[in-house]
């Protein structure tokens, strides 16, 4: 019997049959793994409360003949309970882990993704961080760990330093009013993506509603949908209100 313990983060859940449930995790050492809670549905069931997304467990698990795990045992790691408490902090959760769940790894161990996934729960259970601009800092992190990172310095296509006017997914990166294509980029989204990428998130994700939010979330989620080659549902949920400007 293939038995296993591990660490994991919650990315979705689905019903399977009557009163089980298929989990999928992200785990420290196993990378995604699909998860058959059994029982987990009915109201004695003692993993219920455990198993839900968003949730940062510690788990006991048997690997079944198929594609599925076995989830013997299941206990929080961390309860975020102040990310859990607010709607803004679960969306901005959600969008996050979207886009983890969009990484096509399964059994494949990525312990840098799961440090940085963590990293983001506790962030968003943190009051003292705004949760707003969390998914698109850590968007544009993955894309760092994957070596896709934007260039946000110089304009992409023809190296000139500036003026930066606009933004293009596609190419990676920031362009120069000579090379403008894409979306247009105010000086304050330009700013405040540099201070994201350049070390100052901390205080950044420490004001609430900074200029130009609503530019970088739109750029990082334009970025990793391009990256994956899929729309994700939930950053909507949580964008700013603010738009990209008009060209």
């Amino acid at each position: 019997m293939n038995e296993v313990q591990d660490d994991g983060v919650v990315l979705r859940t689905y019903k399977s049959g009557e009163a089980d449930r298929v989990v999928v995790l992200w785990t420290r050492h196993h990378g995604k793994l699909r998860v058959l809670a059994k029982g987990v549905r009915k109201t004695t069931s003692r993993m219920g409360g455990t198993l839900e997304t968003l949730a940062y467990v510690t788990v006991d698990l048997v690997k079944t003949r198929g594609e599925f795990y076995i989830a013997r045992h299941v206990q929080h790691r961390e309860h975020l309970a102040t990310l859990r408490s607010s709607y803004s902090r679960i969306s901005a959760g959600y969008a996050v882990v979207e886009a983890v769940d969009a990484i096509p790894s399964d059994g494949v161990p990525d312990e840098e993704i799961f440090d940085l996934l963590t990293r983001v729960l506790l962030t968003l259970d943190d009051e003292s961080f705004d949760p707003a601009l969390v998914p698109a800092s850590f968007y544009l992190r993955l894309l760092a760990l994957d070596g896709s990172e934007p260039v946000v310095d110089v304009c992409v296509n023809c190296g000139r330093p500036g003026p930066l006017v606009s933004f293009d997914a596609q190419i990676g990166g920031t362009l120069c009013d000579e090379c403008r294509q894409g979306v247009a980029l105010s000086n304050d989204a330009l700013v405040l993506i540099r201070r994201v990428v350049g070390g100052d998130l901390a205080n950044v994700l420490r004001e609430e509603s900074p200029p130009g939010a609503g530019e970088v979330m739109a750029i990082a989620q334009e970025a990793i949908e391009v990256h994956f080659g899929k729309r994700l549902r939930a950053p909507s949920s949580v964008a700013p209100l603010s738009a990209p400007p008009k060209r």
